[in-house]
């Protein structure tokens, strides 16, 4: 049993470790992305935008960095893109919890695309830049005050 046991943990941690490894490299690259670009719903439609949401927001969930804009987070964001995308509505009603009361929030389908998106990569992003640059802002050693 403890043989198994301790085999399952190794394995689990392996697996874990191998995970952090690709998720940095995720982020190197969501870092070196064009935004406006690979977020543009009207030349790369919505469900090529949606899948670069999908790709990049689990990193972002790992890191603790996911955005959380007007109480919704961008998990919820994709999950109703889905569904929308799938039915071919122009407009996706959100489902969230804002201080234990039930809300939702309607959107258009391509901004909420858009949004996901550009919250999914620039999470990332912005990460990448606070561990480049958050020398600067202590007092004395980069921005002057």
């Amino acid at each position: 049993m403890k043989i198994v046991r301790d085999s399952i943990i190794a394995v689990s941690i392996l697996t874990m470790g191998a995970f952090g490894q690709d998720a940095n490299a995720l982020m190197q690259e969501a870092a070196k992305l064009d935004v406006k670009k690979v977020c543009d719903v009207k030349s790369n439609g919505l469900e090529k935008v949606l899948e670069v949401a999908k790709k990049y927001n689990p990193v972002a969930v790992e890191f603790g960095v996911e955005f959380k804009r007007l109480g919704i987070t961008n998990s919820v964001y994709i999950k109703g893109l889905e569904g929308a995308i799938k039915a071919k509505k122009p407009e996706v009603t959100l489902e969230y919890k804002s201080k234990g009361k039930k809300k939702s929030k309607t959107f258009k389908t391509d901004y909420a695309t858009w949004r996901a998106c550009h919250f999914a990569v620039r999470a990332l992003q912005q990460k990448v830049e606070a561990q480049k640059t958050w020398r600067l802002a202590v007092p004395g050693d980069g921005f002057k005050y």
